[in-house]
């Protein structure tokens, strides 16, 4: 029995399954781009609104704690912390950049002990 040599390779099989990649690409794809089905809700009755509170705490060069516009000192700031749900409000920290790291950690060890979820760390571009 004589054997031939294997000069070429059969690229027939690799074509079909390429092919059939691109279709399952390309159909996934139109979903992904219309990634809502349009629907028409019923309305409510009764509607909730939930609160989303933007908090904004701001720290300066000197130490000096703000809550929104207010000037308060750190545990003043932990007690209102303490009432807000930390999965629903936001909470956005401003730091000076040439303020002690120490500020940054007293804030972020509060918020962590709460578990607040939603924390966003502003500078500059």
């Amino acid at each position: 029995m004589r054997r031939e040599r294997f000069d070429k390779m059969n690229v027939v099989p690799f074509i079909d399954i390429v092919l059939v990649l691109l279709v399952i690409i390309l159909a996934t794809s139109t979903f992904v781009k219309n990634q809502t089905i349009v629907v028409d809700l019923p309305s409510a009755s009764a509607k909730k609104s939930e609160e989303k509170k933007n908090i904004q705490i701001a720290v300066n060069k000197e130490g000096t704690y703000s809550y929104g516009t207010e000037i308060l000192p750190l545990e003043q700031i932990k007690e209102k912390l303490m009432k807000l749900d930390p999965k629903k409000d936001l909470i956005s920290l401003r730091m000076d950049k040439s303020s002690e790291f120490r500020y940054f950690v007293d804030v972020i060890d509060i918020l962590k002990t709460k578990g607040f979820e939603n924390i966003s760390i502003i500078t500059k571009q």
